[in-house]
């Protein structure tokens, strides 16, 4: 996917995940994300958006933490992360393709990289906040899988795969060597083999060897289901593996 996609899916689900929130209220309970409410998410999602603009529009080269979160509710909260959204897409609209800054994955570019992971980390926010709203997880995630298309998700399935757990922080592992399968049957290639060991996952594209065990189904539900917003659409050979997948695959 072209960099300028991303950015806007990016504009469109925080959009959404705006609407979404208004509608259920910052007091709303967030079921995908126990611990939080409506008000939380929004923080969160809006601290994200700020962090993310600062490296591409500023240029740093090095890390910089996150702000603290505002003691916003309400209008105002929902006025601040728009603001911040906007500021967000409009920082990667304008960006120089060769702009220098700050990435923790790999990447074609650091632009390439804020547009891609922008887009993911508010698309599966806004699952959260239509979650919020009611109605049950399965009717929202047909609504999610036609808007966004299966390519997107399996783009996700590999960003957190081959990105995120690659890193030395994932605590997806097993004292027992095991290899998961997942595939995606609605898009041609969305294949992973996925290694799980002592050190963090070592996942590559295709069927490399045999699994022990395989998760499949349509791409946007294997994409929030690793995201552990779903239960996995199938699992097939032995269970625990999958199990020990949602126990331990948090991302901090």
């Amino acid at each position: 996917m072209e960099t300028a996609e991303f950015i806007r899916i990016l504009e469109r689900e925080g959009r959404s995940l705006a609407s979404a929130a208004e509608r259920a209220g910052t007091d709303a309970k967030v079921p995908t994300c126990p611990q939080w409410q409506v008000r939380d998410l929004l923080r969160h999602t809006g601290v994200v958006h700020r962090w993310a603009t600062a490296f591409v529009a500023e240029g740093h080269t090095a890390f910089r933490p996150m702000a603290d979160e505002p003691a916003l509710d309400g209008e105002e909260l929902l006025a601040w992360f728009r603001s911040g959204h906007r500021r967000l897409v409009d920082t990667l609209d304008s960006a120089a393709p060769d702009v220098e800054c700050w990435h923790f994955l790999p990447a074609p570019s650091p632009l390439a990289f804020w547009a891609r992971r922008q887009a993911h980390e508010t698309a599966v926010h806004r699952f959260d906040a239509e979650a919020a709203r009611g109605g049950t997880h399965g009717e929202i995630a047909r609504d999610f899988a036609a808007e966004l298309g299966p390519d997107f998700a399996a783009d996700g399935i590999d960003e957190l795969l081959r990105g995120f757990h690659a890193r030395a922080k994932s605590g997806a592992r097993s004292a027992e060597p095991r290899v998961l399968r997942v595939r995606a049957g609605d898009t041609d290639g969305a294949v992973w083999t996925v290694r799980l060991s002592e050190e963090p996952p070592a996942a590559e594209r295709g069927e490399q060897g045999p699994a022990d065990c395989e998760v499949s189904g349509p791409a946007a539900d294997l994409y929030l289901a690793l995201w552990n917003r779903l239960p996995f659409p199938r699992v097939t050979g032995d269970a625990s593996v999958a199990e020990l997948w949602r126990q331990r695959s948090a991302v901090d």
